[in-house]
């Protein structure tokens, strides 16, 4: 005979069918990052009845994160269905703290343009760009105040497609 674990009962978490088949097509679909998926098992062990401490264990993480992911979407629960938010918007992170980006999407393209234009068009006696003639006729130009050239290394190895994201 099996015995109700000890200590306070977490709140309930009930699923509608359309949520639980849109959470479990999450979790199947290979191009879903795997913190969405963590998550998503997280509600559908809350959703089956257990506690945080049986979700901890059965996905081997620490009980703080089953815990948090269950209030989180209490939390996000619309009180009418027809408003409810999309599954995946939901189980996103909140936004982290810390300083904004100094630079706009915009200035950042302007940037990138600039790096793909011959250096001979600048008036500069160059072949090729270096992250310090970016950064110098970047502000020439009013792109940016101004800029250090190691930015603008990490810029250009970070390249496009994080800045897509």
């Amino acid at each position: 005979m099996m015995t109700a674990p000890r200590g306070p009962k977490p709140p309930p978490i009930t699923l509608p069918p359309r949520e639980r088949q849109e959470r479990e097509a999450l979790i199947r679909r290979p191009s879903t990052p795997q913190q969405l998926v963590l998550r998503a098992r997280f509600v559908l062990g809350c959703a089956t009845g257990l506690n945080n401490a049986q979700i901890a264990r059965e996905l081997a993480v620490g009980i703080d994160a089953p815990r948090l992911w269950r209030r989180r979407w209490l939390e996000t629960a619309a009180a009418d269905p027809e408003e409810a938010l999309a599954v995946t918007v939901r189980l996103q992170d909140l936004p982290r703290p810390g300083a904004p980006g100094r630079f706009t999407a915009a200035q950042f393209c302007q940037l990138i343009a600039m790096g793909c234009e011959v250096p001979e068009g600048s008036d500069r006696p160059i072949s090729h760009w270096t992250p310090r003639e970016i950064a110098a006729e970047a502000q020439q130009r009013g792109i940016v105040d101004r800029i250090s050239p190691r930015h603008v290394q990490r810029l250009f190895q970070r390249g496009i497609s994080n800045r897509t994201r």
